[in-house]
């Protein structure tokens, strides 16, 4: 539980046919956020008539999320800071949590859903497509897979507020209600965030793809591939975008749109299931089309040759391999070319 309108809708409806026990997991280290939440849940579960409880896994969030997400920018890396968490912390620890509370299942207010193929279960794509959460997802467990449900994953989010808040009535106002941002922890934007543990501010060179010095920029983890704000760039008449970054060296590559076009991805597998050499979906970044590419399995690398043209791959996103509407896997981009 959050204490938004998904997972509070989700309870709802859960209650109907199991036994439904709440838990709030605490992972950044924002305390008054944190109290905030908590009540709302406190209210949530007094309403609904269910137990309630806290976990506390502040620690391990800090030491395998957040710490990931800072040196993923030192590193020139564009994070996925959910990507990481889902497996690793909401449906890993907080899974085991549950469990070790006799819980027999998870639920959670994401929209996906489950489907079972050939005794197996996978992650499938929400119906509602604009709300799809599926790309976040792909890392998760075999274990997690077999006892989550998705109570949301077959809803429309605009129907769902009117019906969620008409069932709940003391939950709040429809009109006061904002969607949750995106990553639990960032307040502002990430610099703001990873500023208070890192230099951000280190002056350096942009350069051409060719080399020649063509601007000086503020900091390199201001920027990530395909940015186009905030270059200072010395006669340019025409858009200039970041291609690379080079943090070694602080600086900055920037060129045209069109050195930004990509043929080949490269990922280091996170997690794979019944994946063979042939062609497939791929999605590189969350909300972002899917785009089809003949997938090689070497070692532990997805080689991903890509179909269609894709501009602006940013190391450290994740790939994410569908069939149809059904995640198979992915792993987190290494290079592209």
């Amino acid at each position: 539980m959050s204490g938004g309108i998904d997972s509070s809708y989700s309870a709802y409806l859960l209650k109907k046919e199991y036994e439904v026990r709440g838990f709030y997991l605490k992972l950044h280290n924002k305390e008054e956020k944190h109290h905030f939440f908590i009540e709302k849940c406190k209210k949530v579960a007094e309403k609904l008539d269910i137990e309630f409880d806290i976990i506390d896994l502040q620690r391990e969030f800090e030491k395998i999320v957040y710490r990931y997400f800072v040196e993923s920018y030192k590193n020139a890396q564009t994070p996925n800071p959910c990507a990481m968490c889902n497996p690793h912390i909401k449906f890993g620890l907080g899974l085991q949590k549950a469990l070790n509370s006799a819980c027999d299942f998870i639920a959670s207010g994401h929209y996906a859903r489950i489907k079972k193929i050939d005794g197996t279960n996978y992650i499938q794509e929400a119906i509602d497509k604009s709300k799809d959460q599926s790309y976040f997802l792909f890392g998760i467990s075999k274990e997690a897979k077999d006892r989550l449900i998705f109570p949301l994953g077959g809803k429309i989010k605009k129907e769902l507020k009117k019906e969620a808040f008409s069932a709940m009535p003391w939950f709040g106002e429809l009109e006061d209600y904002r969607d949750s941002q995106e990553i639990c922890f960032v307040d502002k934007d990430y610099i703001n965030t990873i500023s208070k543990d890192i230099e951000v501010n280190k002056s350096g060179l942009i350069k051409d793809k060719n080399g020649n010095i063509v601007g000086e920029h503020k900091g390199y983890m201001h920027y990530t591939i395909g940015k186009r704000k905030g270059l200072n760039i010395k006669g340019s008449h025409t858009p200039s975008y970041v291609l690379d970054i080079n943090s070694s060296d602080n600086v900055v590559i920037a060129g045209e749109k069109e050195d930004l076009k990509k043929s080949k991805i490269i990922a280091k597998i996170e997690s794979l299931d019944n994946v063979k050499n042939g062609i497939y979906d791929i999605k590189i970044r969350y909300r972002s089309n899917a785009i089809k590419a003949e997938i090689e399995i070497i070692d532990d690398k997805i080689i991903a040759h890509l179909l269609e043209d894709v501009y602006g791959v940013a190391n450290g996103q994740a790939l994410v391999v569908y069939k149809d509407d059904i995640v198979l896997g992915g792993g987190f981009i290494e290079s592209s070319h």
